[in-house]
Formats: structure tokens, C-alpha cells, sequence
């Protein structure tokens, strides 16, 4: 080449250079601009949040059915209601049972204050009027009675149903505001009286439920950003580097939740605080995942080449497809959810979704920008010079790779059977559900109140089972329901309230029917209770066919049913379409089916592990229904990402030095990155557990655990091993099989 040649040619590359540089100055400008309109949309997210189990389930379960039927009945049935149970410990004469009575209906006059009585105000600093009554149910009944023994007074105050969604001017909840208010004028009464008070019932329950949502905000987003940068500080050694992977990673939760917050506005998806917290912690650890992906290869090509814009490039093409392959099989993984029969599922699905497809464009759109723009000085001080050296290949993933190319039938048969002895506990798994207030690690005054009440008061009261069954079938109905042991009282709906100590007034009729209200010994929302409502409504559909069962214990239940169902559908959907997506990315039928297989084990295992962890170290009561699907998907979905991560490079080394030669090469360059990546995943998922809420803690630890174990065990050496043993066939049907024989001889 004349050297008039080179010039021009250099001249060419130049102008390219800075062509690519001010584009990425652009895209800089443009993510800016995004996520200062998605911010403000992100920071409201809490307020379009539904939160109300009853209204998850499918209008054919029975309970929802009943509740058709039930609101008939009267407005204030309580099926309508959040019964909210005021309970006073201590002696309860007549005239402390009068006492009681008139301050509970005092109630309804009273202000919202806060947890120390002061008033609320608005934005603008207004005091707000708004009172208890504006959120009583219409025409109920506000009453408080003693125990039997006379040592409790229990008082119902049944709010409306529609207060789990209703908002103050500041957009926070209604519902702790008003349980606020009714904790603090209780106290005060409780203490001039000789009381020890708790608020409970599921207001009280529900209440603390949202209060523990509120830290989603705050304490679990703060606790997740800060694990993040540590951990990329130690990944890199650098001051610097770490901020353009977090920043990232957070405009892609900005734009995930602007998304998210108009679509739940709208009502095209359903937003609980469940899924608001794992939308934090899954786009944050996705995210900053697939950054460290970009930022190890585009690092890796800094040393072959002069330019950094060339080694963008070469790197971006390198991680575009495993990116978009990872984030595909989580997305799709996620929206196989639309399937279940909980809208709180379904919920999930879409939301999941969209918090990894933006993390996906982020990444591979704002994060090269940064990088290109920041340069070289960016990695200071382990700047990567190009001299084609990169320590990485001789470090301590060499190493392992060498160890599991000259043992691998050690390397599987061990790890193999680690993974099948963990997978042996799997089936100790209590997952047959949590009451509300088992859902609580930390002990809320409604937890509390739930116990005290059980030892003074029917576990049901104030929260009855709802039978609605046909008026010439309700007298035999009521002798079958007395019979059977957990059932306390069967009490017909009145046309007037019932007084003690007065006539009983006439059962009310509606349309042939009339409403029984029945009372458990059990907490509603309790194994012992849930799990009597297929003997009850076996007993009342043999006394009269038409009949439906309702109320909180019937809810539950059928969410468990629902949930089982769920689970039988959804898995192995999921496992279809991971398969039927490795096979596309991989040309390969035998390694998608090893890789699938490996994984699986992999989520046997992790289930084996929470079952002695949860049971013996942190002595959960149970896992909610729900655990195991929410476990599989994410554990499933995202464990599969480090097996991409892994294949795709090593499909691409086999190219060039044969299957065992570009396996080893796989594994030492993609070690340290895939390590990093699962270290982040899984404790951005660990920082569920700041949220005081089994379910998250559990889930958090699953993922976490469930990541790592991919990461060190499976990924680094159970499937390079089992590949090293198979050696070309792993590449079955493609023509790579026959390529690699030839290259590994």
C-alpha cells in the first residue's frame, strides 16, 4: 500500500471516529431528555398499586361467584368490607363494655392524624378534613362486645372495600392514614381505661402490608443502588468506571417504571407492591448484568485494537446477540404469566417484561454512548492499552478451565451429585400458603393482635365465611355446617342488626336465598381455616346444589387453587420456550436440551436449599402458594442467561480451535464477567430482604441462592465438563459437530 494510500485511509478512519463520537454524544442527549420525563413517572409509581387480594382472582372461582351473590344482600355486607378489629385486653364488666362501645362509634368523627396524632396535611401544607366515617361502610353496624370470660373487648369498624385503592392528596394510601388515626385515639382510650389495644382484622393487616410497600421507594431502591456500586467497584478497581454501568441501570428502572406507571394508569395492567418490588431489584441486576457483558468484551477488544470506536464495534456485535437472547428468554419466560388465572400474576408478567426490555435498550444503546465518550481514561488506573495482553486469559478462570479440561468426569460426577443431594430436600417444601399475618418477619401491632385475639376470641370473628344458599335449604344448611369441628358460629344474615340481649330479628331473603354468616375458630386467612372450605362447601352443595361459599377464608383458598394451576400450566410452557430458544441460538438440539437439563437441576436443588434454610435457620411458618412458580421463573429464566453468556462464546471459539479448545477458551474469558454478573444479580435480589415481608425474603434468597449456584457450580463446571465429555456431539444436528471432530484431533 503507497503510502499516499495509508494516509487517506487513515484520514477515512478518523472522520468514522468522529462521526461515531458525536452520534454518541446524541444518543447521550437523548437518554437525558427520556429520563427526565420518565423520572417524576417512576417516583409516582407506588400510587398506581393494587393491593387487594380479593379482586386477583378469575370471575368463575367460587368466592368470586359468592361475592356477586353476596352483594345483594346488603351494601355493607362484609364481604364488602376491610373488617377492622380493635381489640382491648383487660377487664371488661358491663360498664367497661358500655364504655368501650361509645368510644368506638366515637371513632367515626375523628380526623386522620399520624402515628403521634399529629394532623395531616396536603402538598400545600392545608390541614385535611377528612374523617374515619368518610370511609365506613354504609349503614353498618359499629359495636364492641366481650369475650366470654370476660378478660377482652373486641370492636369491629367494617371500612369499605374500595379504601385498599383509594389515595390522599399526596397520592400515599388511605388505608394507613385511617388505621393511624383509629392506633392512636385507641391508645389514648386504652391507657385511661386499664386497656392493652391492637389493631388488627385485615385493615390492620393490610395497613402494615402497604406500609411495608412504602419502603419500595426508598430503603429497598437506596439498599439495591448502593450493594450495586460496591460490588462494581471491587469488579473494576476502578473510581470511576463503576458509575457508567449504575447509571445506566437506573435510567432503564427510570424508563421501565415511566412505562409501567401509564400503563397502570390506565388500567391496561395490574401494578401490586409485589411486583413493584421485584421490578426494582430484576431491572437493576439485569441491567447491570448485561453492562458487564458489554464492559468485559468491549475491554477485551481495547487491547486488539488502536481505536476505541473499532473496538465498540467488534464488541457490541460480540454481546448483541446474547444480550438480545438473554433478555428474550426472561421476556418471554415473563409473559407466560398472562396464562395464569391471578391477575396479580398476570400482572407480574407484563411488568417483568418491560423492565427487562428496556434494560436490554439501555445497555445496548445509552452505555455505549457513555463509553465511547468517556474513553480509555474511563478504566483508570488498569487503563487497556493495545498491546493485545490481556491478564484475564492467564488468571484464576484459566485455571479452572484447564483443571475441568484434564478431569472432567471428576468435575461432573462431583458436582452432579452436589446439586442431586440438595435437589433430595426439594420435596420438604411447605408451600401450602401464609395467613397475612405469617407474611410479616417483623412483628407488626396487627401480628401481634392476631395472636392475642385467638386466645380470647373465635380466630373468625369479625371476618365470617359467607354461604349463600336457598331459604328453604338454610335451616338444614346451618345443622350441616354446626357439625363440623372448626366451625364456632352460623349466624343468618338479619334484615336489622342484631342486638345482644333483644329479639332475633327476621332472616333477610333475597331472591329465594338467604346469607349465612359463618364464624371459624381459626384466623380466616389460616391453613386450618382455608383448608375447611372444601369441607364446607361439600357439606352445603350436598344440602342444596346452588349454593356458593365465600368470604376471606374461600378468597384464599381459591387463590391456592388458582395458584396450582398455574404452576401445572405455566412450567412447562416456560421450559418449551427456553428450549426452543437455545436451539434457535445455538444451532443445536443436544446442547440446548444438556443446558436445560442442567438448569432444572439447578432449580430442584435451590428449592432444597430454601426448604432447610427456611425451616431451620430463619423458621419461616411456611412459603406462600406461589413461591415455587415465582422461584422457577426467575431462577429458571435467568439462570439461563449465564449458560448463553457462556455457549454462545464457546460456539464461537469452536469456529476457530474445535469444541474442547473453545470451551476452555469460553470459560476463561467469560469467568470473571459471568461471576461478576452472577455476584450482582444475586444480591440485588438478597436486598428483597430489607422489605419486612416473608414472601420477598424468601424469593430474594431463592434467586440469590439459586444465581450463585448457577454461576460457580453449574456454569463453570458441571456444563463445561459434561461438554468436555461429550465432546463434538454437543453441536448435534449442526455441521459444527463434524467441523469440531476434526479440530479437537
Amino acid at each position: 500500500m503507497s503510502a499516499n494510500q495509508e494516509v487517506m485511509d487513515s484520514g477515512k478512519s478518523k472522520v468514522k471516529g468522529r462521526k461515531a463520537i458525536a452520534l454518541a454524544a446524541v444518543v447521550t442527549i437523548v437518554w437525558l431528555g427520556i429520563s427526565g420525563i420518565t423520572g417524576p413517572l417512576f417516583g409516582n409509581l407506588s400510587s398506581v398499586q393494587k393491593n387487594d387480594n380479593s379482586k386477583f382472582l378469575p370471575d368463575k372461582a367460587e368466592s368470586s361467584l359468592a361475592a356477586t351473590q353476596i352483594g345483594k344482600f346488603a351494601e355493607s355486607s362484609s364481604f364488602n368490607q376491610f373488617p377492622t378489629l380493635v381489640l382491648f385486653v383487660g377487664k371488661a364488666d358491663a360498664a367497661k363494655v358500655a364504655s368501650a362501645n361509645a368510644f368506638v362509634q366515637s371513632l367515626a368523627d375523628k380526623t386522620l392524624v399520624d402515628k403521634n396524632g399529629v394532623a395531616l396535611t396536603d402538598k400545600a401544607g392545608n390541614p385535611v378534613t377528612l374523617k374515619i366515617s368518610d370511609y365506613l361502610a354504609p349503614n353498618a353496624a359499629i359495636a364492641a362486645f366481650p369475650s366470654q370470660n370476660g378478660d377482652a373487648i373486641l370492636a369491629n369498624l367494617p371500612l369499605k372495600d374500595t379504601i385498599a385503592g383509594a389515595l390522599l392528596s399526596d397520592k400515599k394510601p388511605v388505608l394507613p392514614a385511617v388505621i393511624a388515626t383509629i392506633r392512636f385515639y385507641a391508645t389514648q382510650y386504652a391507657n385511661a381505661n386499664g386497656f392493652i389495644t391492637h389493631t388488627t382484622g385485615l385493615g390492620g393487616l393490610f395497613a402494615d402490608l402497604f406500609d411495608a410497600f412504602g419502603g419500595i421507594d426508598t430503603s429497598l431502591l437506596a439498599t439495591t443502588g448502593i450493594v450495586v456500586a460496591v460490588i462494581l467497584i471491587f469488579v473494576y478497581r476502578s473510581p470511576l468506571l463503576w458509575i457508567l454501568p449504575l447509571l445506566s441501570a437506573l435510567f432503564a428502572l427510570t424508563l421501565a417504571g415511566g412505562v409501567i406507571y401509564e400503563l397502570a394508569k390506565h388500567n391496561v395492567i395490574t401494578l401490586d407492591g409485589q411486583s413493584q418490588g421485584i421490578l426494582s431489584v430484576l431491572v437493576l441486576g439485569a441491567a447491570t448484568d448485561y453492562a458487564l457483558l458489554l464492559i468485559a468484551r468491549y475491554r477485551e477488544e481495547l487491547h486488539l485494537h488502536a481505536s476505541r470506536v473499532d473496538a465498540m464495534k467488534i464488541a457490541w456485535r460480540g454481546v448483541v446477540e446474547p444480550i438480545v437472547a438473554s433478555g428474550s428468554t426472561v421476556t418471554l419466560g415473563l409473559l407466560v404469566l398472562l396464562l395464569s388465572e391471578l391477575t396479580n400474576n398476570r400482572g407480574l408478567g407484563p411488568v417483568g417484561a418491560i423492565g427487562i426490555v428496556c434494560a436490554m435498550i439501555t445497555i445496548l444503546t445509552f452505555l455505549p454512548a457513555l463509553l465511547l465518550l468517556f474513553g480509555r481514561w474511563i478504566f483508570w488506573p488498569k487503563r487497556p492499552k493495545f498491546d493485545s495482553h490481556d491478564e484475564k486469559l492467564s488468571g484464576i478462570w484459566a485455571k479452572v478451565a484447564a483443571a475441568t479440561a484434564r478431569s472432567p468426569r471428576k468435575y461432573a460426577a462431583v458436582s452432579a451429585l452436589l446439586l442431586v443431594i440438595l435437589a433430595g430436600f426439594s420435596p420438604t417444601l411447605h408451600s401450602n400458603g401464609l395467613s397475612t399475618s405469617q407474611s410479616f418477619t417483623a412483628r407488626t401491632d396487627s401480628v401481634v393482635g392476631q395472636e392475642q385475639l385467638l386466645k380470647y376470641f373465635p380466630g373468625g370473628a369479625g371476618q365470617p365465611t359467607q354461604i349463600v344458599v336457598a331459604a328453604d335449604k338454610a335451616t338444614e344448611a346451618t345443622t350441616a355446617l354446626k357439625a363440623i369441628k372448626g366451625v364456632s358460629v352460623v349466624v343468618p344474615q338479619t334484615v336489622s342488626p342484631i342486638v345482644p340481649g333483644q329479639p332475633m330479628p327476621d332472616t333477610k331473603v333475597v331472591g329465594g336465598k338467604v346469607l349465612l354468616n359463618v364464624t371459624l375458630a381459626n384466623s380466616p386467612d389460616s391453613n386450618l381455616a382455608v383448608n375447611l372450605i372444601p369441607t364446607i362447601r361439600a357439606a352445603v352443595h350436598k344440602v342444596d346444589s346452588t349454593s356458593v361459599v365465600g368470604g376471606t377464608s374461600g378468597v384464599y383458598y381459591d387463590i391456592h387453587q388458582a395458584t396450582r394451576h398455574d404452576q401445572r400450566l405455566i412450567i412447562p410452557v416456560i421450559l418449551l420456550l427456553i428450549a426452543l430458544i437455545l436451539a434457535l441460538l445455538l444451532r443445536s438440539i443436544a446442547a440446548s436440551a444438556l443446558l436445560l437439563a442442567t438448569v432444572v437441576l439447578s432449580f430442584l436443588a435451590t428449592l432444597g436449599a430454601c426448604a432447610l434454610v427456611f425451616h431451620h435457620l430463619f423458621h419461616f411458618a411456611g412459603e406462600d402458594s406461589s413461591f415455587p412458580l415465582f422461584a422457577f421463573v426467575f431462577l429458571v429464566a435467568l439462570g439461563i442467561d449465564y449458560n448463553i453468556f457462556l455457549m454462545t462464546r464457546v460456539r464461537e471459539e469452536t469456529i476457530k480451535f474445535g469444541t474442547r479448545k473453545g470451551m476452555t477458551k469460553g470459560v476463561t474469558v467469560t469467568g470473571g464477567v459471568i461471576t461478576s454478573a452472577g455476584i450482582v444479580l444475586a444480591a440485588t435480589f438478597a436486598v428483597l430482604g430489607v422489605l419486612p415481608l416473608v414472601f420477598l425474603a424468601e424469593l430474594g434468597f431463592a434467586v440469590g441462592f439459586g444465581v450463585l449456584l448457577d454461576t460457580l457450580v453449574v456454569r463453570s463446571i458441571l456444563v463445561p465438563a459434561l461438554v468436555h465429555l461429550i465432546g463434538p456431539k454437543i453441536w448435534w444436528p449442526s455441521k459444527l459437530q463434524n467441523e469440531t471432530e476434526t479440530s479437537d484431533k
